[in-house]
């Protein structure tokens, strides 16, 4: 019997929704390809939770799993030591964490929940890929309830220093969980520089030997940037939706230099500083008054959080004191628009657009980067202006890269940026299509599970003849969908 990756996540994907997030895009036609479970929260809330109640639903040759929280659980393991401790301290913002112990004993328990939903259907030569920060412990659980497979972890977030990560009550018992996982995977070489030096002061010395803390077992450490499918991407942008959308603001603006901001509505994003920015730019360069126009893109997000609906107010006043004070009858500098844009609208308007301000304050990579760079024209590309605390400068290094924070120095990146000579943004662009060509979807994948399955002892040498199988699956699908 073959091997089977197992995935698991906190929301359960939707492979056949048209708008599929992109773990659900990289992880999908694996799945597919070649069999497979996905194991995560269906998105119900239920008065009362059966802790023993999974259900599973058969695609194909792919089982999903999932099951319900109850509300007590919603509230504490999701809500509150999720997104309210976790996401703020991963994101360097603890200054709006919030420390609860019980909402902490929440999130112990959701886990080790999802660690029971596995076992009835784990083969023992199943691969585990587990998925981001609502699931740290989730490898402990298994590890616990005697599971031997191996098991790999990647963290979709950042990871902050080891001083920021000592501020979280229990933080020992939170990141030694990982040790369980054969495999730690981050996004960038920052993060995981970071994780070894808290190993190192909280752990010892002894217990890192090069990228491999030999804690308990000998856990690889290693960094995997995540790419997007550029082939499939570049594809949406030539479609129909995506053209026409691309002509209709090209139309609209036909005399003005566009720029664009998409994010989702977030306060690590930056859009705040970003705003300010674009004022200062057009208070300091007169000469893009009524030319300039910002597009900005805030998808909704957790509403019901404080810190959210203070974020979205905060932004709304800014963006009506720029545009009351720069704003003609016929030009508004900036427009604000907070829903959700699909592939096809996005495609179409990173097109029509001069510049991209990917601006965030902290961000684990930041994919609207990379997704602007595919689909640009190569003959007239825009302009990436990105942030140097994005993951993604790591690889993007021909960006215009700057500190958020720095006023000044983000003002004359976007004057550069709209005044770029043309070959010059031929050859930045040239260079980043290049690098996320070789750095996407596939490669991200790949990379990640040949790492899980390098031979570590005659145990790992088993595993790794017997996942053989499944990193040639990967190859077959990629050459499929490209």
């Amino acid at each position: 019997m073959s091997s089977r990756l197992v995935v698991i996540s906190n929301r359960l994907a939707d492979l056949n929704k048209p708008a599929a997030g992109g773990l659900a895009i990289a992880l999908g036609g694996v799945l597919r390809s070649g069999g497979g479970v996905w194991l995560g929260w269906s998105g119900n809330i239920v008065p009362y939770q059966d802790e023993n109640s999974v259900a599973c639903t058969t695609v194909g040759n792919v089982d999903f799993l999932s099951i319900d929280l109850d509300e007590g659980e919603h509230q504490g393991y999701y809500k509150n030591y999720a997104n309210g401790t976790l996401w703020p301290l991963l994101h360097q913002r603890v200054d709006i964490a919030v420390f609860d112990s019980s909402s902490e004993k929440i999130y112990r328990s959701v886990n080790k929940r999802f660690a029971h939903a596995l076992l009835s259907v784990l083969r023992e030569d199943d691969v585990i890929w587990i998925h981001d920060y609502h699931l740290i412990p989730l490898a402990e659980e298994l590890r616990a309830a005697g599971v031997m497979n191996r098991i790999g972890f990647f963290l979709h977030t950042p990871l902050p220093p080891p001083a920021t990560l000592s501020v979280l009550p229990n933080h020992e018992w939170l990141l030694s969980s990982l040790f369980a996982c054969d495999l730690v995977g981050f996004q960038s070489n920052e993060d995981r520089v970071n994780f070894l030096s808290y190993v190192q002061i909280y752990f010892g010395d002894e217990a890192v030997d090069g990228s491999t803390v030999t804690r308990r077992r000998r856990t690889i450490v290693g960094s995997f940037p995540i790419g997007i499918d550029v082939d499939s991407f570049q594809a949406v942008a030539q479609s129909p939706a995506a053209q026409a959308m691309c002509a209709g603001m090209r139309e609209e603006y036909s005399k003005r230099k566009l720029l664009i901001g998409v994010d989702r509505l977030d306060y690590s994003k930056g859009i705040p500083q970003r705003i300010r920015s674009f004022g200062a730019f057009l208070h300091s360069f007169r000469e893009f008054r009524r030319s300039a126009t910002l597009i900005q893109i805030a998808s909704p997000s957790r509403d019901d959080i404080n810190a959210y609906a203070e974020i979205q107010r905060e932004l709304e006043s800014l963006c009506g004191s720029i545009n009351g004070d720069f704003g003609e009858l016929d030009w508004m500098p900036i427009r604000y628009i907070h829903k959700t844009l699909n592939q096809d609208e996005l495609a179409g308007l990173y097109q029509a657009a001069k510049v991209a301000l990917v601006t965030p304050l902290r961000d684990g990579m930041n994919l609207v980067a990379k997704e602007f760079i595919a689909a640009q024209n190569p003959y007239k590309p825009g302009v990436l202006v990105l942030s140097k605390f994005a993951g993604a400068a790591e690889q993007m290094r021909e960006a215009l890269i700057v500190n958020p924070y720095d006023t000044e120095s983000t003002v004359h990146a976007i004057h550069r940026a709209l005044v770029m000579p043309l070959h010059e943004r031929q050859e930045r662009h040239r260079a980043l299509l290049a690098t996320i060509k070789r750095y996407d979807l596939h490669w991200w994948c790949k990379g990640f599970l040949h790492a899980l399955t390098r031979p570590e002892s005659k145990h790992d040498y088993s595993i790794k003849s017997i996942l053989k199988k499944v990193l040639n699956r990967i190859d077959a699908d990629s050459n499929r969908i490209r």
